[in-house]
């Protein structure tokens, strides 16, 4: 067998893991806070707190943190949260670990007592890429 037909039966191999990857869907972890203290110091140190604790873990493809969007009152809005925390995993796997990783229980353990109230949102997502509109 010459060098080409074994880089192209490398090539073939290759595009197949990446491709078989891709169509694994990526795991949307979307958490919002209620604080039991709603002021703008208490919602900056809980940002704050999820960027130090849960920033950076293995298997993250996205992460952010910030305060409610005040000014946006439409009827589907809800505005039942002060700190949105949004992660995206490369898979349920990346996911599970987070979960159970020291710097999770930590954040938890450190923040708990200043919410009112947790809400979680995970789903599974594919990822594309958006093309300019038309």
């Amino acid at each position: 067998m010459n060098h080409f037909a074994v880089l192209a039966i490398a090539f073939v191999f290759v595009a197949m893991t990446v491709s078989a990857q891709a169509a694994e869907p990526q795991l949307a972890h979307m958490v919002y806070f209620k604080l039991k203290d709603g002021s703008d110091a208490a919602r900056q140190k809980l940002v704050a707190a999820c960027k130090k604790y849960l920033t950076d873990h293995e298997g993250t493809v996205y992460f952010s943190a910030g305060i409610l969007a005040e000014e946006f009152k439409r009827d589907v809005n809800d505005q039942d949260f002060d700190v949105a925390l949004n992660l995206v995993f490369e898979s349920k796997a990346a996911h599970d670990k987070y979960q159970v990783h020291p710097r999770h229980n930590q954040f938890i353990e450190e923040n708990r007592d200043t919410w009112a109230k947790v809400r979680v949102f995970d789903s599974y997502v594919h990822a594309t890429q958006s093309s300019d509109a038309k």
